[in-house]
């Protein structure tokens, strides 16, 4: 018996269980049920108890005291051992004798400590076969529920853990994700102040200026996981007056804001991709074109946010940008608003449409 307690005190689980506050509480649960089961019996002894009330008590903690042990054993031990590792055959055959063996040895002491009368004694024929029968099952259904309790641990444990996994993975790649796009914002701004260099000097000086607020907002202001919806406003208007710098009054460019929404948070850098996307295909040097932009915020449950442009699509010879930033809006859309967002983007006509919407 001193073995079995030394095993107890020197078991890894309960050695971590001393170290956390939450485990902490978990010991003081147990401790808790066991002094309920234990004295439990004392609220419903008659006033009037006589010296039998003290025997039906004290065999009553001893079954007890051993049912403990079979939980605890099981607990600590028998699960991980055996269970755990697959051994279900070495498991139930190692339950089966330390039953056996506790109800033994109960037995044996109820029959030596707790001196009955011969009127209380059960009969020697079916008496013993149902108080055996009954012991047996209360036994087994102890190591059931040690075992069911330290498989709900496990399972809780394990899922943590995939959690945990899952969500550094998603962190990793929202950042790699991250990591693509300011490049491929800047390298597509870096190309129009390119262009406006060799059609007007001042208004290039005037891009590098506007090139200067929106890198301090990309390299600065978008750490976070999610900002202002009014940030990510700011930004599309001032990368729309470097981007109208380039072009000609004759392109019709808008920016409608419906609703703004101080409160609304969104991650950041989300719509440029789509407003990119927009002036790459939907600009022509001798055409009508335009690009007009819509961000919708009546709903204070959905953001909705519209694209539609004139389409006038490049040839595979046009490489800027090569797609990079529309696949990687689709991998932060499902990272990050899964099963919340609608993504449509389709020609109509002469027209291309995208719309994206958020639901809060």
């Amino acid at each position: 018996m001193d073995s079995i307690l030394y095993n107890f005190d020197t078991h890894p689980d309960i050695m971590n269980a001393i170290k956390t506050p939450g485990k902490k509480i978990s010991i003081l649960i147990h401790i808790a049920v066991w002094v309920m089961i234990f004295v439990s019996p004392l609220f419903f002894m008659p006033s009037d108890a006589d010296s039998n009330w003290l025997r039906f008590y004290t065999s009553f903690s001893m079954f007890q005291f051993f049912v403990m042990i079979v939980f605890y054993l099981n607990y600590f031990y028998l699960v991980n051992h055996f269970l755990f590792r697959k051994q279900t055959r070495n498991f139930l055959l190692c339950n089966l004798g330390i039953i056996i063996a506790f109800l033994l040895l109960y037995y044996l002491l109820d029959d030596i400590f707790i001196k009955r009368p011969i009127d209380d004694r059960p009969e020697v024929r079916f008496g013993w076969a149902l108080r055996m029968s009954r012991d047996i099952i209360m036994y087994s259904l102890t190591a059931a529920l040690s075992v069911a309790i330290k498989m709900t641990i496990r399972w809780y444990k394990t899922e943590s853990e995939r959690s945990e996994l899952e969500k550094n993975r998603a962190e990793a790649e929202l950042k790699n994700l991250k990591s693509q796009l300011n490049p491929h914002f800047l390298f597509n701004t870096l190309n129009n102040i390119y262009s406006l260099i060799a059609i007007n000097q001042e208004d290039a000086q005037e891009a590098v200026h506007q090139l200067s607020k929106l890198l301090r907002y990309v390299l600065y202001d978008n750490n976070q996981a999610e900002v202002s919806v009014r940030l990510e406003i700011d930004f599309m208007r001032n990368y729309l007056k470097l981007i109208r710098l380039r072009f000609p009054s004759r392109v019709d460019i808008r920016f409608d804001v419906k609703g703004e929404n101080s409160e609304l948070q969104i991650a950041p850098l989300m719509f440029i991709t789509l407003i990119e996307n927009a002036f790459k295909h939907g600009i022509s040097n001798t055409g009508a074109s335009f690009v007009h932009i819509s961000l919708d915020m009546t709903n204070p449950a959905i953001l909705l946010f519209t694209v539609d442009n004139s389409y006038y699509p490049k040839d595979d010879t046009d490489r800027s940008g090569s797609g990079i930033g529309l696949e990687n809006l689709k991998k932060r859309l499902e990272l990050l608003y899964h099963k919340r967002y609608v993504f449509v983007n389709e020609r109509i006509g002469d027209t291309y449409h995208v719309s994206l919407k958020i639901e809060y």
